[in-house]
């Protein structure tokens, strides 16, 4: 399907797209099954998770949705470095989804073990595609540093791993997380890329004009081969590019 971009002047702009693509999506999908969705944690999601929790509280079927991570930090559910909690406190509380429907990462449990489970927790709620997991749509952001997911510059090895989670460990700060590999994330049906903001600006060019370098950015190799890529930006992170999928 190939990769789309589009650029919107606000985050209310952008989060409103974003959520007319889930009624539409949900929509589309046959009765007798669930929509799984993967989040990401980071300050857009939070932005998002806000307008859906108060636009979008009764339009969106809930209920036949299921929310997975695409990443979690080894730290338990209450701690404020947890995506879970951050999503849980913004969105999941405000919405009318049936506890069964959150399916997190236990950030608490040992992390070699945790990822084993969510492993299999994914591989139980999915249908396969070439023998692998697949995701009707997963949240990805970048960081500055061309990070997605918990995948960083100093593993990009994760690409070619044929785990669909492992435990990687921060570059700065050691604390230990737990990933969805490259296998699992460019398998997903759509993926939706969400960057705003200034300090966006800089690595959103240089992966999207695809320049010298970009390919050592995890964000760059995420390409799903038989999905859609999408690309959602706010003026100030489109603000370098050129405005042309």
């Amino acid at each position: 399907m190939g990769r789309s971009i589009r650029i919107f002047k606000s985050v209310d702009d952008l989060s409103q797209f974003f959520a007319q693509i889930l009624v539409k999506s949900i929509d589309e999908i046959h009765e007798d099954r669930y929509f799984s969705l993967a989040l990401s944690g980071g300050s857009t999601p939070r932005s998002i998770f806000q307008y859906l929790a108060v636009n979008f509280r009764e339009t969106i079927a809930w209920k036949r949705v299921l929310v997975f991570w695409s990443d979690e930090r080894c730290v338990p559910p209450d701690s404020t470095e947890s995506n879970f909690r951050m999503t849980r406190e913004v969105l999941l509380d405000h919405i009318p989804i049936p506890s069964d429907n959150i399916i997190r990462i236990k950030g608490e449990a040992d992390p070699m073990d945790e990822a084993l489970h969510y492993t299999e927790t994914v591989r139980q709620f999915l249908p396969s595609f070439n023998g692998i997991p697949r995701f009707d749509l997963m949240m990805l952001g970048v960081g500055i540093d061309g990070h997605t997911a918990s995948i960083f510059p100093d593993n990009l090895s994760l690409f070619e791993s044929e785990k669909l989670f492992e435990v990687v460990e921060h570059p700065q700060t050691r604390r230990q997380r737990i990933t969805a590999t490259g296998n699992l994330i460019n398998n997903s049906g759509r993926i939706v890329f969400l960057a705003t903001g200034d300090t966006k600006s800089k690595i959103v060019k240089m992966i999207l004009d695809h320049k010298a370098g970009s390919e050592k950015f995890p964000a760059s190799l995420v390409y799903p081969v038989n999905g859609e890529l999408l690309w959602l930006l706010d003026d100030k992170a489109a603000r370098s590019i050129i405005k042309n999928p």
